[in-house]
């Protein structure tokens, strides 16, 4: 059977974070994944790098965790690495003194945001990545990052680029664990969570939480089989803008809108997955103004939505929950599982009573519960919702009705 943390019920309870695509490559315009086209350490220099004001406008969003690419594809490290010279340490900002994961990680803690750290294991111009030394170089990094910022919640493990190589993993996973005992790892090699296998945001239906297989990167549609069928949260992580990761002077236009982010929120969070969106942050090094104005609304409108259930009687029975209330509007049922690893409710359907008399109205039908099912349909009014479902589990939930 498959077991469950502590850590993974925390982590989809975290629902919503923000990921920070930030370093050498925001500063120099047009580069893509794996091109290998140099890029100076001396262009690294933003002009007002405010970390603080990244995590206080998320946290205000709504988001309780962030996820900072501390080196990307390119070998760049956002911190002052012993183990290589392409890092912020040879740079002019700062006189090459700072440090973006130490300023990020103390704007996490004073905002009580939870702290992800993003690592890609492949990088490009490392002729040697399958030699004892470039494992020893990723244990060496991966070691300065879990031992010199504190506790750290979450590692995130890029598997592009990675898909022909072989890593001495148990090694480095061991030394992850003894360093973090309670980190979660994102995907690869001995995951807590895993990948939604799209960059888009959207969680599948169903979306099943104990699965058998994961998906390893974008470039792969070959899945990894497991061992043995794990417990493992699923995240759905994609882009504000509509191609790229890091900032670009050139792609304002394609920031995603309210309407869209919403969207996306539904069918991510709605469907007990939770989401990651991505915010490049620009050479000043603060957020873009029209894409944190966007974060902002969209988790305005979550909290508005959200925050006031209805009030309403609730009798729970095996295989069914029915609410009971006087007369009113109703558009969203929001419904949680008792989880476990054993059995997942699988198919469920929402009817209203719109009068005392006379057969109930199938107003949804659903194919997961998980940790959070939002169930949208279109206004009615009524006294009475109820909720049956396929499997003899504890359901709760509440009804609301949303204006906008």
């Amino acid at each position: 059977m498959a077991t469950i943390k502590k850590e993974q019920r925390d982590f989809m309870d975290w629902e919503f974070g923000v990921f920070f695509h930030f370093g050498i490559r925001t500063f120099y315009e047009g580069h893509d994944d794996w091109d290998m086209k140099p890029m100076p350490p001396e262009g690294f220099n933003p002009t007002d790098f405010d970390a603080d004001s990244w995590i206080k406008t998320v946290k205000e969003a709504g988001a309780r965790y962030a996820v900072l690419v501390c080196k990307h594809h390119d070998g760049f490290a956002n911190w002052p690495s012993k183990y290589t010279d392409y890092s912020v340490a040879n740079t002019p900002w700062r006189d090459g003194k700072g440090d973006v994961v130490r300023e990020y990680v103390d704007a996490c803690r004073k905002y009580g945001v939870k702290v992800g750290l993003y690592y890609s294991p492949a990088q490009f111009g490392s002729s040697d990545m399958i030699s004892r030394e470039y494992d020893d170089y990723f244990i060496n990094q991966i070691s300065e990052l879990l031992t010199n910022y504190g506790k750290i919640d979450y590692l995130w493990f890029d598997g592009c680029g990675s898909e022909n190589h072989k890593y001495d993993t148990e090694r480095i996973i061991a030394a992850i664990r003894a360093l973090q005992p309670e980190i979660l790892i994102f995907n690869m090699w001995d995951p807590d969570t895993r990948w939604v296998g799209n960059e888009s945001g959207f969680a599948h239906s169903p979306n099943k939480i104990t699965v058998a297989e994961t998906d390893f990167s974008i470039n792969k549609d070959i899945k990894d089989l497991l061992a043995e069928p794990r417990f493992l949260p699923v995240e759905c992580d994609f882009r504000m803008r509509l191609r790229n990761w890091f900032y670009s002077d050139s792609d304002e236009h394609t920031v995603k809108s309210v309407d869209e982010l919403l969207g996306i929120y539904y069918h991510s969070v709605g469907r007990g997955a939770n989401l990651l969106v991505n915010i490049g942050p620009d050479r000043r090094g603060r957020l873009p103004e029209k894409d944190a104005a966007n974060l902002l609304e969209m988790g305005r409108i979550i909290k508005e939505r959200f925050s006031a259930p209805l009030e309403t009687k609730v009798e729970e029975k095996e295989r069914e929950l029915i609410f009971t209330m006087t007369q009113q509007l109703v558009n969203h049922v929001v419904l949680s599982e008792e989880l476990d690893a054993d059995c997942e409710i699988g198919e469920f359907e929402i009817k209203i009573y719109p009068y005392s008399y006379g057969y109930p109205v199938t107003v949804y039908r659903g194919t997961t519960i998980g940790h959070k099912a939002i169930c949208q349909f279109p206004t009615v009014r009524t006294a009475k919702v109820s909720v049956s479902f396929d499997s003899p589990k504890r359901v709760s939930g509440a009804l609301y009705y949303a204006k906008v």
